[in-house]
């Protein structure tokens, strides 16, 4: 019966001095005169498993020509390495070719650029940078759907085409079955009643809305799924495509919102960090030298809370000749964030945002002038999360649409929610991939996602 390499590690004492039967592919082949080594992976665990074969056996010339690539069934011995650091090999009784790969394969074993693996997305899951990175994006998944699961959560599935935008930025995706070279118009305009939904739209830049409908009925739900943004930029932290996690809770004011954010990304590490330890400490010796310490440090912080008038009043004291410098009223930017954490020693919960640079659905503070919004800054990494206080006073709610020209028309359906048993409610967002690069070091998004979508790259 064929096993797995994760099943032959983990069980190794039982198949010492046993048969075992393995299929997987050829990561390396060094041959030599009367001896050959295959390194031999089947994926389903970091660890390679070294298969000697030597002249005794009737096809070894055949074998010794086998590539880089090539899928096989190796049929052997579990001996004990004598090799350090190796716990044990196979000694090869058969090895038989299952797809054989010519000499032109792009993954040879070698050194290969992050932009030329990039080219080759479809066989960079095979390196181990890849192997890595992948299997801590799985696990991470797996991890945060657990800690709301076992929290007694409701999953929820946003829609991915909708009319309204979340956000009010406006950088969407239009959705459209209309013949772009032949539009129907009415005065001069798309009529839209022609195209699928019979009114424009898009594809979602958040679930949020829709998430507060469910909160408002299980008390707790979260979404995880893709996103959207028509955003030309080609920084290393965007991407047009990618998935976010949005938890919505009823009965739920900012400080609470802040907990649970605090708790499931303490979670999430500490899970990545028990489940993944090969991968974790290949990128730790890598990638990102220190990273295993900065995680094991945030996973033992006591998160602080400021607010973002405090912040700006640090900034602005600090003896530090800023790029863009720190106002009163105004965003701060990556330096700055990066600044706080470092003063604080760890990571920070900014409070109090100016309500003019928030979403409409942000809760107004008593103050008039600030929301009851957050935003953690992680060391190393700035903002990996951003969260609120929802709006619940109808009244305020519709007043500050019409402060800003939204059409309420649009979102009554969500207005409403106020009138309908209305209650204290928040909520926060993480992207997915931001997580990513903060827990394995990658620095780009475009090597955290399996295939990416930036502008002008829409491959495979």
């Amino acid at each position: 019966m064929v096993i797995d390499a994760k099943k032959l590690y983990d069980e190794i004492d039982e198949y010492m001095d046993k048969e075992v039967v393995l299929e997987g592919w050829i990561r390396n082949h060094r041959k030599q005169k009367e001896f050959g080594f295959i390194d031999f992976s089947d994926g389903t665990c970091f660890k390679h498993i070294q298969v000697v074969y030597d002249n005794k056996l009737e096809d070894f010339e055949e074998i010794q020509k086998y590539h880089v690539g090539s899928a096989i069934r190796v049929k052997g011995l579990v001996v004990k390495s004598p090799k350090e650091g190796q716990p044990f090999e196979i000694q090869a009784s058969e090895v038989i070719l299952l797809g054989e790969c010519p000499e032109d394969y792009p993954i040879q074993p070698k050194k290969h650029s992050r932009e030329f693996l990039r080219e080759q997305a479809y066989l960079r899951p095979r390196t181990n940078l890849f192997q890595a990175v992948f299997r801590v994006r799985s696990v991470a998944a797996y991890a945060i759907h657990k800690y709301f699961q076992d929290r007694g959560y409701v999953y929820f599935h946003a829609p991915l085409i909708t009319a309204s935008d979340c956000e009010g930025a406006g950088e969407m995706f239009h959705v459209t079955c209309l013949d772009l070279e032949n539009i129907p118009k009415v005065d001069g305009k798309v009529d839209y009643s022609k195209d699928m939904f019979s009114k424009p739209t898009s594809l979602t830049v958040s679930g949020q809305l829709e998430a507060e409908t469910f909160a408002l009925a299980y008390k707790k739900t979260y979404t995880f799924g893709p996103t959207f943004r028509a955003e030309n930029s080609n920084t290393k932290v965007h991407a047009n495509e990618f998935w976010m996690i949005e938890p919505e809770i009823a009965f739920c004011d900012l400080n609470g919102d802040m907990e649970i954010m605090e708790e499931m990304l303490k979670y999430v590490v500490s899970y990545v960090l028990e489940h993944c330890k090969d991968e974790m400490e290949f990128l730790d010796k890598f990638v990102a030298k220190g990273l295993l310490d900065k995680l094991t440090k945030l996973v033992n912080s006591k998160f602080t809370r400021v607010t973002h008038k405090e912040v700006i009043d640090i900034l602005q004291k600090a003896d530090v000749k800023w790029e863009f410098e720190p106002k009163q009223g105004e965003d701060i930017a990556k330096e700055h964030e990066k600044y706080i954490t470092e003063y604080f020693d760890g990571p920070v919960f900014i409070t109090d945002w100016p309500k003019d640079i928030k979403a409409f659905y942000m809760k107004q503070n008593p103050d008039g002038e600030t929301v009851a919004a957050v935003d953690l800054e992680v060391p190393g990494a700035g903002e990996i999360m951003g969260g609120s206080q929802r709006e619940e006073d109808y009244d305020k709610l519709v007043a500050r649409m019409d402060e800003l020209g939204m059409d309420k028309d649009e979102l009554d359906w969500y207005i409403n929610l106020r009138k309908y048993g209305g209650c204290v409610h928040s909520g926060f967002g993480m992207g997915f991939e931001r997580l990513l690069i903060y827990l394995t070091g990658v620095e780009n998004i475009r090597d955290v996602i399996p295939y990416p979508r930036t502008p002008s790259n829409c491959e495979f």
